[in-house]
């Protein structure tokens, strides 16, 4: 009984290690996708250097609804105008 305890043992110790194989492959498909991410961003900052910059944006200027001199109303008839309204406070 012991020595097939001894063999079995055996067995397991000299089995080829799969973990090792497993984590290589990992890191291999990790470093190919780190090496494809590289070079699609080399590739995209030659285009945008090659591109003219484009214009720039101009925004309006939103359009005030009072000047600021003017008041609003009460706030008591703005509350009163809520509810009339249909809403609720």
């Amino acid at each position: 009984m012991a020595k097939e305890d001894r063999n079995r043992a055996d067995a397991r110790f000299n089995k080829p290690n799969q973990g090792k194989t497993a984590l290589s492959e990992r890191d291999l498909a990790a470093k190919a996708v780190l090496d494809n991410m590289a070079k699609l961003k080399a590739l995209r900052l030659a285009r945008e250097a090659a591109e003219p910059p484009p214009a720039p944006v101009v925004k309006k200027a939103r359009a005030k609804a009072k000047k600021s001199g003017e008041k609003g109303p009460a706030l008591g008839d703005w509350l009163a105008g809520q509810q009339s309204g249909g809403r609720r406070t």
